[in-house]
């Protein structure tokens, strides 16, 4: 055994004077390079317009959070296991390195000159071996599985128009630097006699058996260590240069992109600034610093792509290519070296999202566009809004905003689909999508003879009850208003609505990219509120909760008081604080269920059922228990298909969604009922398909007929299963 106290060895064995004095040398360099790619990256993000969010206050919080969220790898976990253990392999292993040589640099050029003894003998020395072995082996499985799985299939989620040969540079790069180290070692071991006891460095032990089983002798190792040692040297010097100029930049980029993020991006797009003119997309120079940044965050592991449900089936909408689309673009004609080429260079995008591009003579071309576009303006009209994307991302990278402010463009130039012009048109001049008169508004409510429907102009109320488009003039969707009526009676509720008064709640209009409209609808609402008494809103819509909960307090209207084009005279903001709640109103009946006030036993019906998770409910809103107890309540047996909660596959109907129609494989809605039907545990059982939002009853009811399910399940929302209950 080696004496405790002499455990250590000479870290530039065979490597003389000059040999050490251009490894300094070439570490140095290597450092500035790295240094300088990152300080130019992100000066091309400052070179980004202003982000609306202040998305730096309380960095100290944000980092911390941002650490934890990095070191628990708990993104990477989220849906895929075996993709959360290898990046935590992959991190951690090089953290430990990273970690490790630094020590030992310290040791070498402070401690030693500074003390005139090293601190890395004994123990600690062979701690650190056993550690670096533990944690490099476990780098090198990690970057095998990475490898592993991008290779074992070629078409799966990691492979795109965006992968190239930097993506498979950077695997092999670091397994060749995870491997090299350990050569490095056996090869020491083998050449030092002194360490030939040296079992806590087990896998460099295993490897130098391996070498002198083949014949390795101390002096052959001796000859070639110099040869090994400076290729694995000169190969880790590259890879610090290298960081900032291609893919792995991304462990910066997406740490970064981790503290800035938006807790509540997508919920609430970027306020509306006066100018309305500064929303769109017309050229790089409208996308902000953050947007910026997300291009660079994004790692090509396709996971939003494969949450995607307009992706999934077959629209043309890729929302991994849309962000890289718009990355390389900005590659293409920067003037920075670093981050891309010169101005006269092209951008070469692909006819399945973005059509083929080059720059023209003016240095760009259409952001969105039908053809010629950096994105083609078919992809935005295919999201769905429904943040899939966003939620499945492992490194925050807020799809949705972007997407918006594309639409906005096309919405600038008149170029959206002829349907969603004609919902336009009724909003602007009937105040609904349906364009129905709005004095039909309430005529809902006129069946319902034992139930009165108050005027919350008139008189006030607990709950002010924002009925929303598809439950006052849909006819299925009214059977829905008169369902919540019933029950609000039943439980004694205090609750009136807006008659005429109410219009388009713009939720879905915002999110085609109609701002102008948008804001109308918000001032109108805004302004019909304050002449009103009540404690809460309550909305039956999802959409509409989301809207008017999260949107209507942020918008400025003292921007826009002297806008003659803006139907309201409003200058202080509304709900700014949250002094008004909002509710959906499955939290307020699940409220009034658990105080006994509908008199529910738990009992009372026994179908077999599903419930669907709305996006704007779940995902949008974090709301996934109230609508599962209330069909509890009810004594229904509840059975969650595979894609559930913040999993959920959208309806079809967001984003616009409702009004347009698709060259698509097949419907969402007709794909969310097969997978009710099929891939749930209880299969064919399942009766009753339970949703909680107008929109998601209107998709599925269409999807119910078009992919022949008519007399395999009905729709129900939960206030109709509730309903039932009660009068049971």
């Amino acid at each position: 055994m080696i004496p405790l106290q002499a455990a250590t060895r000479e870290t530039f064995w065979t490597i003389g004077p000059v040999g050490k004095a251009a490894f300094y040398w070439l570490a140095a360099v290597a450092i500035l390079v790295f240094l300088y790619g990152v300080y130019a990256r992100f000066a091309a993000y400052a070179r980004g317009s202003e982000d609306p969010r202040d998305r730096l206050s309380s960095l100290p919080t944000r980092t911390v959070a941002a650490t934890r969220t990095v070191l628990t790898n708990e993104n990477q976990f989220d849906r895929d296991l075996y993709a959360g253990v290898m990046h935590t392999f992959v991190l951690w292993g090089f953290l430990v390195l990273l970690v490790a040589t630094t020590i030992l640099g310290f040791d070498i050029d402070v401690y030693r000159p500074l003390a005139g003894e090293s601190f890395w003998v004994g123990d600690f020395y062979l701690a650190y071996q056993f550690t670096v072995d533990a944690f490099g082996l476990l780098f090198v499985v990690g970057v095998g599985m990475a490898a592993y799985r991008r290779y074992r299939e070629r078409d799966g989620r990691l492979w795109g128009k965006h992968t190239s040969l930097e993506d498979d540079a950077f695997v092999w790069t670091l397994f060749a630097l995870g491997v090299g180290g350990f050569v490095v070692q056996a090869l020491g071991i083998v050449g030092q006699p002194a360490r030939a006891t040296e079992t806590v460095s087990f896998v460099g032990m295993a490897m130098a058996a391996v070498f002198r089983w083949a014949g390795l002798t101390p002096a052959g190792a001796e000859a070639i260590y110099g040869v090994v040692w400076w290729s694995h040297s000169l190969l880790a010097f590259a890879f610090i240069a290298w960081i900032p100029y291609a893919k792995p930049f991304h462990m910066i980029s997406s740490f970064a992109n981790v503290v800035a993020r938006d807790e509540k991006a997508g919920a609430r797009l970027p306020n509306v600034p006066a100018d309305l003119d500064h929303t769109n997309a017309e050229s790089l120079d409208d996308f902000t610093w953050k947007e910026l940044m997300d291009g660079d965050a994004c790692t090509k592991c396709g996971r939003c792509t494969d949450a995607c449900p307009a992706d999934t089936v077959g629209r043309n909408l890729d929302p991994r290519d849309v962000i890289l689309d718009l990355k390389a673009y900005r590659e293409s004609v920067s003037d920075d070296p670093v981050v891309g080429t010169d101005r006269s260079g092209s951008v070469a995008t692909d006819g399945g999202v973005a059509g083929s591009a080059a720059v023209n003579d003016g240095g760009t071309v259409p952001i969105v566009a039908d053809e010629g576009g950096v994105i083609a303006s078919e992809s935005m009209e295919s999201c769905m809004s429904c943040m899939a994307c966003m939620d499945a991302c492992p490194v925050d990278i807020e799809h949705l905003t972007s997407f918006t402010k594309l639409n906005r463009q096309l919405v600038d130039e008149g170029a959206v689909d002829s349907n969603l012009q004609g919902v336009f048109q009724d909003v602007m001049q009937k105040g609904n999508t349906f364009g129905e008169s709005q004095a039909t508004r309430g005529d809902w409510a006129d069946e319902l003879d034992d139930v009165d429907v108050p005027d919350a102009r008139e008189r006030e109320v607990e709950y002010l009850w924002y009925v929303g488009d598809y439950p006052s003039f849909d006819d299925r969707n009214k059977k829905v208003a008169r369902a919540l009526a019933r029950l609000f009676d039943e439980a004694g509720v205090e609750f009136g609505i807006l008659f005429d008064d109410e219009k388009t709640d713009g939720n879905d209009i915002r999110r085609i990219g109609e701002e102008f409209l948008y804001l109308e609808l918000a001032g109108h609402h805004v302004e019909t509120f304050a002449d009103c008494e009540f404690d809460s809103i309550v909305c039956t819509d999802p959409h509409s909760y989301n809207t008017i909960k999260h949107e209507y307090p942020e918008v400025d209207f003292a921007e826009f008081a002297d806008d003659p084009m803006m139907p309201f005279d409003r200058e202080e903001s509304w709900n700014a604080d949250g002094e008004i709640d909002v509710f959906h109103w499955t939290q307020v009946v699940e409220d009034l269920v658990s105080d006994g006030r509908l008199g529910l036993s738990g009992d009372e019906l026994d179908y077999t059922v599903t419930y669907h998770d709305p996006c704007h409910l779940g995902r949008y809103n974090d709301e996934y228990d109230a609508p599962r107890e209330l069909i509890r309540s009810t004594g229904a047996d509840l059975h969650e298909m595979p894609r559930s909660r913040e999993d959920s596959f959208c309806c079809g109907g967001g984003g616009g969604g409702l009004w347009t129609e698709h060259d698509e494989e097949i419907k969402p809605s007709e794909e969310r009922l097969r997978e009710a039907l099929e891939d749930t545990a209880a299969g064919d059982a399942v009766e009753k398909f339970v949703v909680a939002c107008p929109m998601c009853t209107t998709m599925f009811e269409d999807g119910r007929k078009t992919g022949g399910f008519e007399d395999d399940v009905e729709i129900v929302d939960v206030a109709e299963l509730l309903i039932e209950a009660v009068e049971a």
